[in-house]
């Protein structure tokens, strides 16, 4: 596992150059079986992070351009009617891959943003009452711009929900951004990157996620988090058990990947916001004095008490 997971890291820091907690982050939502949503400004690499894990991993790849004339049948695939065996067949959309690359997800409509919620949630596709298996692993990374509001529509709550983390790619330091000028002007470094792991490599790395240990106090603490979103004053809407759930998962996805075979309250400490945030509303108030939904939540998670001590992996 320490072998692949550094392989991927690699591959990737390549392309995107000083951002290895991003990378870290988006290892993470792999391993966790998560979907990721990447937001941020214009030109930051959003979508050359995302192609950057697709190539490094041996596996389908489709990418989806999220455009306002996109039709749901268009990602989910539609049956078309073959005159020479008089009968409806098949054809799949953009969603049969392992790794689906959304881009700008929120330019499409949100009929078409829809179209991915059974397959994001349930692994599976249903067209004309017949329902399709998603290969494992499967994964969307879907890119948006937080600032640009002209032709886009936000994101439901119900399609936020199902990410299992938001990350920020944010502007390189001058370092990192001096070598992009020497390595990315003369050719794209995308076309340089080989596959260092496979469909079935993954499955297996997944497999020992899966079976991390996870103390009952570790537990609770996670549980005390998403309850006390759910009661502060200065969020409207706070965190689901799905998000519970995926914080959890997370967690266990980190823990593996700092070569731990257990989790730690810090381990979901620091995925906290990453993967709370973008599900949380302000409230009215909040919003007015200015407060982000990322402080809000930083001020409910130091005030969650921490537990004191850990019983042992059992292994």
């Amino acid at each position: 596992m320490a072998r692949v997971t550094a392989g991927i890291r690699h591959n990737v820091e390549k392309v995107i150059e000083g951002k290895s907690d991003v990378v870290f982050s988006t290892l993470v939502v792999l391993l966790a079986e998560g979907h990721l949503l990447i937001e941020d400004v214009p030109g930051v690499g959003k979508t050359q992070l995302a192609k950057a894990l697709a190539r490094s991993i041996d596996c389908s790849v489709r990418r989806i351009q999220f455009t306002p004339d996109l039709l749901p049948s268009d990602v989910t695939g539609v049956a078309v009617f073959n005159q020479n065996t008089r009968e409806f067949e098949f054809r799949p959309g953009g969603v049969f891959a392992n790794i689906v690359v959304g881009d700008e997800i929120n330019r499409a409509s949100p009929k078409t943003q829809s179209a991915l919620l059974e397959c994001m949630e349930e692994q599976q596709v249903t067209v004309d009452n017949v329902t399709y298996q998603l290969e494992s692993p499967f994964m969307v990374i879907a890119t948006q711009n937080p600032i640009e509001m002209e032709g886009t529509y936000a994101l439901p709550e119900a399609q936020r929900d199902r990410f299992m983390a938001r990350v920020s790619v944010g502007y390189p330091p001058a370092a990192a951004e001096i070598s992009m000028l020497a390595s990315h002007t003369g050719a794209n470094p995308l076309d340089d990157l080989e596959p260092v792991t496979d469909a079935a490599e993954i499955r297996k790395i997944i497999g020992i996620v899966k079976q991390v240990y996870v103390a009952d106090a570790v537990r609770q603490y996670t549980v005390a988090i998403a309850s006390a979103t759910r009661v502060n004053g200065q969020l409207a809407l706070g965190a689901s058990p799905r998000a519970t759930l995926h914080l959890l998962r997370a967690a266990k996805a980190s823990a593996a990947l700092q070569g731990r075979d257990y989790v730690l309250p810090d381990d979901v400490r620091a995925l906290a916001v990453p993967v709370l945030a973008h599900r949380l509303l302000p409230s009215a108030a909040a919003a007015m004095n200015g407060l982000s939904v990322a402080d809000i939540l930083t001020g409910v998670v130091s005030g969650v008490p921490v537990p004191p001590s850990l019983p042992p992996s059992p292994r």
